[in-house]
């Protein structure tokens, strides 16, 4: 092997370590700008209200940067995981993990309606769906159907290399989301599916980390 050779394979190397390490770094910088914004904006109630409302209102651009930047080292951590993973699930985790990051970028685009007395000065009965509302919608469907496949794919390649453990976490991980969205969706927002559905982003997040630093090593 060439020096030039060696160059590219270190430069590519650490490209990969980056774009994985942003893959750790993505959820537990989205979940302190959420929780710093829950516990100090006024109105919102972390029981009553989803993340996305805090797009709303004159400090909403900080959840939308929050979107956007998550979104994005989603995304990363994606190619990062398209250049480390083999055999089944290379192919399909990435793009799945990519969607979820696609997802992201569309709730950005796409803000949540006002609803459930936020922002303040919002009717605690106010429910109506805007255009922007049905985008952030299809967005979080998007993101997170990607992220439940993502799951299960991944649990396959653990599984077929012998990582039983990594791989019933991956299981456990993607049904646990899928029931806490599901939940969500057919709860019309009350506090046991609003708090279900925030731990299950906290627990997404915290399965991209782990799988992002397993591969990272």
């Amino acid at each position: 092997m060439t020096t030039n050779e060696l160059t590219v394979s270190d430069t590519s190397r650490v490209s990969t370590r980056a774009l994985l390490t942003g893959g750790i770094v993505a959820g537990p910088l989205y979940v302190a700008v959420w929780l710093v914004q829950a516990f100090t904006r006024e109105a919102f109630d972390v029981t009553r209200h989803p993340a996305s409302l805090l797009a709303n209102g004159g400090p909403g651009w900080i959840q939308t940067v929050n979107f956007v930047v998550s979104g994005l080292l989603s995304i990363g951590a994606a190619i990062g995981l398209r250049r480390t993973l083999t055999g089944r699930g290379s192919t399909w985790a990435p793009r799945l993990l990519g969607a979820y990051g696609v997802g992201l970028l569309l709730a950005a685009i796409f803000p949540a309606d006002p609803g459930a007395g936020f922002p303040a000065g919002t009717p605690a009965d106010y429910a109506e769906i805007s255009t922007r509302g049905m985008g952030h919608f299809v967005a979080g469907t998007v993101g997170f159907t990607g992220l439940i496949a993502a799951c299960l794919v991944v649990a396959a390649h653990y599984r077929s290399i012998g990582r039983k453990a990594f791989s019933r976490y991956s299981t456990a991980t993607g049904i646990l989301f899928f029931g806490a969205f599901a939940g969500l969706s057919a709860g019309a927002g009350s506090r046991p599916t609003i708090i279900a559905f925030g731990l299950a982003v906290i627990l997404g997040w915290t399965w991209i980390a782990a799988v992002c630093a397993d591969q990272r090593r």
